[in-house]
């Protein structure tokens, strides 16, 4: 069975090998990691899967961005993801569980709105997220605007434009 606990409890080695083995060496060019950049990922809101003999089969980080719009302002955002899964334990409901484990967090602790990057079938359907109120945003790097997703709390509005980058503040 597996297991959902704090991310922190792995190794940073051990978290960098998954994300290679689920996404390739080359992860690192993608916009996701310029939209961060620079950016611990937030311990309250990101997680390990570990299987019975305590293997780190999944992982999903979650990090302080905001969306910066003309005036200078900081919209504070929570980038979410990457969700990655050992790829031999893909299709068995462990990033689906860590999913549900950072929407039902965020929503718990009133953080700031949720967004992602990734497929808005699959996100929108499960979870939520949408592409509705993203389309003013904007990115540092290639994008499917698309994909750019975001999930608000509390039916609190987005901001509707400005460019993704990494907060100054750490907190959710």
């Amino acid at each position: 069975m597996t297991r959902i606990i704090p991310l922190d409890s792995q190794s940073g080695d051990a978290i960098d090998a998954l994300l290679d083995a689920a996404f390739g060496a080359d992860r690192r060019g993608r916009t996701a990691y310029a939209i961060r950049a620079g950016m611990p990922w937030l311990p309250l809101l990101s997680y390990a899967a570990v299987d019975d003999g305590g293997a780190l089969v999944g992982t999903l980080q979650s990090w302080p961005v905001a969306l910066h719009d003309a005036d200078g302002v900081a919209h504070p955002l929570v980038m979410v993801g990457p969700v990655a899964v050992r790829p031999d334990q893909q299709g068995g409901g462990v990033g689906r569980a860590l999913m549900d484990r950072v929407v039902h967090d965020a929503r718990s602790a009133d953080t700031a709105p949720l967004m992602m990057i990734g497929d808005p079938d699959y996100y929108g359907r499960f979870w939520g997220f949408s592409a509705d109120g993203t389309a003013g945003w904007d990115a540092p790097g290639p994008f499917d605007p698309r994909r750019l997703l975001a999930l608000p709390h509390n039916n609190a509005p987005l901001p509707p434009v400005g460019l993704l980058g990494p907060r100054l503040t750490q907190d959710a």
